[in-house]
C-alpha cells in the first residue's frame, strides 16, 4: 500500500524523524487556515503547497509551488486542487489532485540554498537483510546518479538481529562530507529513519531529498512510503490512510473479493488459480499473438462465486476481447470450477467475448464435459498448446 507523503511523514515523526511542519488541505480555505497555524508555530513568513498524489515529479508537473502571502497560498491550492497532474509516473492522463500538503518552507531568504541529500531504506533481497541506500546527489531521480556517477551511490547493509549500529549511522554521515552539527544531526537521523522502517512494517522509506539546511539542520523535505500489505493486519492505523482514490478502480472492486487483479493494456483476459501459472498463462498468451489485459489470481479455491466475481471485474476492461481461464485442480476440483463457470455464465447474462476454459488435473475429462453439454458459448481444452491455439484463432 502507498501512502502520501504527509502520511509518510506523520509515521516519520512519531519515530523521531525531523520533517518540516505541514498540515493536509482539502479546500483553498483549509489552505489558508494551514499556512496561519504554521506561522504561528514557526515564526515562518513563506510555505510550500505540495500536491498529495502518488506519484514522483510533481514539482515538474506544476504540482509544488512556494508562497510568500496568504493570498498566495490560496491562489496557489486553487490550481493544484483538482487539476489533473502530469508527472513521469502517471503517464500520459494524470492522476487529479483532492488535496495539498501546506509546509513551513526551509529555504531561508539570504542564506545558502540547503544541500540535497538522497536516502532509502529498503529490503535487498539477494542477501535478505535490508539496506540504507543514500547518496550526496539527492533531488534527482536516483537512476540518473547510478547512470551518471555510480560511485556517488553508497549503500550500508543492516543486521537484522542488532538493527543499525553507531558506527554505520556515523559512516554515513562521513561519506555525505558531513561535519559539525549537521554529521551529529545525521547521527540521529539514520536509526530513527531504519526505525521507522522496521515499526510499520514498510517495504520501502524514500527520503528525497533529504535537506541539510543553511543551519546545519537535517530535514526530511520528501518522503516515499510503500507498507506491505501483508502486515497490514498489525497496522490498523496505517489501514486506515489507505486512499481509494489513487488507485484503479477495478484492482480496489477486486480486492473486496479477495481477487488478486492488477490491470494491464492487452486485450486477452485472463482468469488462473495460482500466481506462477498466471505467470505461465501470460507468457502464453504473448506467445499466441495476443497481450494480457490483466493478473487475475482467483485463489486455490476457485469457488463459484469467486469465478463470477473474476469475470465481472474482467469485463469492466473495454480492451477485452477474449477471455482464457486456465485452472489446475490440484485443492480445487475442476468439474467444480466448470460448474463455476457456468453458473456465473448464466448470472451475468449475455458475454459478448469468447470464452476459453482450460482445466487440467482432478477431475479435468469431467470438467470439460460439463462445459461442452452446457450449451453456452464457452469452448474447452485440456492441453496447455490447444488453449493457445484458441487464444490466437479469438483475438
Amino acid at each position: 500500500m502507498n501512502l502520501h507523503e504527509y502520511q509518510g511523514k506523520s509515521i516519520l515523526k512519531k519515530f523521531g524523524v525531523q520533517v518540516p511542519e505541514g498540515k493536509v488541505a482539502h479546500t483553498p480555505e483549509e489552505a489558508v487556515e494551514a499556512a496561519k497555524e504554521i506561522q504561528a508555530q514557526t515564526g515562518m513568513q513563506k510555505w510550500a503547497v505540495k500536491a498529495q498524489i502518488h506519484a514522483g515529479g510533481r514539482g515538474k508537473g506544476g504540482g509544488v509551488k512556494v508562497a510568500s502571502t496568504l493570498a498566495e497560498v490560496k491562489e496557489h491550492a486553487k490550481n493544484i486542487i483538482g487539476m489533473q497532474l502530469v508527472t513521469h509516473q502517471t503517464g500520459p492522463e494524470g492522476k487529479k489532485v483532492n488535496k495539498v500538503l501546506i509546509e513551513q518552507n526551509i529555504f531561508y531568504d539570504g542564506e545558502a540554498e540547503p544541500e540535497e541529500i538522497y536516502m532509502s531504506v529498503l529490503l535487498n533481497r539477494a542477501t535478505g537483510r535490508n539496506i540504507i541506500m543514500y547518496s550526496p546527489r539527492g533531488g534527482m531521480d536516483i537512476e540518473a546518479v547510478a547512470e551518471e556517477t555510480p560511485e556517488q551511490i553508497f549503500k550500508e547493509e543492516v543486521d537484522p538481529r542488532v538493527g543499525v549500529q553507531a558506527f554505520q549511522a556515523r559512516k554515513i554521515a562521513f561519506n555525505l562530507g558531513l561535519s559539525g552539527k549537521a554529521f551529529k544531526e545525521m547521527v540521529k537521523f539514520v536509526p530513527n529513519l531504519y526505525k521507522a522502517y522496521e515499526g510499520s512494517d514498510a517495504k520501502l522509506f524514500e527520503i528525497n531529498p533529504l535537506f541539510k539546511t543553511s543551519d546545519n539542520r537535517i530535514l526530511a523535505a520528501d518522503c516515499k512510503v510503500t507498507i506491505d500489505d501483508n502486515a497490514m493486519y498489525r497496522h490498523a492505523d496505517i489501514k486506515e490512510m489507505r486512499d481509494f482514490s489513487e488507485e484503479d478502480p477495478i484492482e480496489v472492486e477486486a480486492d473486496k473479493y479477495d481477487l488478486n487483479y492488477i490491470k494491464l493494456d492487452g486485450n486477452v483476459g485472463c482468469m488462473v488459480n495460482g500466481a506462477g501459472l498466471a505467470m505461465a498463462t501470460m507468457d502464453m498468451i504473448k506467445l499466441s499473438g495476443g497481450d494480457p489485459a490483466n493478473f487475475l489470481d482467483v485463489g486455490g479455491s476457485a469457488s463459484a462465486k469467486r469465478v463470477e466475481e473474476g469475470f465481472r471485474i474482467i469485463l469492466k476492461d473495454t480492451n477485452v476481447k477474449g477471455i482464457l481461464v486456465n485452472i489446475f485442480g490440484g485443492i480445487v476440483r475442476c468439474d467444480r470450477v466448470a460448474q463455476g463457470v457456468v453458473d456465473a455464465y448464466k448470472s451475468i447474462g449475455e458475454i459478448n467475448v469468447p470464452i476459453i476454459v482450460r482445466l487440467q488435473g482432478t477431475n479435468a475429462e469431467e470438467g470439460k464435459q460439463l462445459i461442452d453439454k452446457s450449451g453456452l458459448k464457452v469452448q474447452s481444452a485440456i492441453r496447455l498448446q490447444d488453449a493457445a491455439q484458441l487464444v490466437s484463432e479469438v483475438i
